[in-house]
């Protein structure tokens, strides 16, 4: 079996190496890492619905890159920094999410300076397998 990387070996903040991938492929899976609402190296200024948008953006721009389209989505994992943030996130989860929905878990969580979500996914291609 063949692992696929996408990302390793890029910088964060200040230039410094992250010790993780976008998101990495085996066997038709694709596990794409955390997102959060982050614009050249900086969270986007804003609540948790346009936080929630460039989030899911992230994420799906990464799905796209390696050849997975939302469809190919069985399950996504959400952290919110506050809990009452939970319907709001829905309402803009359901822009993307609308028809057959993956699992998804979702849990509160502090997150970084400014950050109110974060997002992560795991897709899966059976052509790819």
């Amino acid at each position: 079996m063949t692992i696929k990387r996408y990302g390793a070996g890029e910088t964060g903040a200040g230039g410094q190496p992250l010790p993780f991938a976008r998101a990495t492929e085996a066997a038709g899976w694709l596990y794409v890492s955390g997102q959060v609402p982050m614009e050249k190296g900086e969270i986007v200024p804003g609540g948790i619905i346009t936080q929630s948008r460039k989030a899911i953006e992230n994420m799906i721009a990464i799905l796209e890159e390696a050849g997975y389209r939302l469809q190919d989505v069985v399950r996504v994992g959400v952290w919110l920094d506050d809990p009452r943030d939970f319907w709001s996130f829905n309402g803009v989860y359901a822009e993307y999410f609308s028809e057959n929905p993956p699992a998804r878990a979702c849990v509160q969580s502090r997150m970084m300076v400014d950050c109110k979500v974060e997002v992560d996914c795991v897709a899966y291609r059976a052509d790819r397998a």
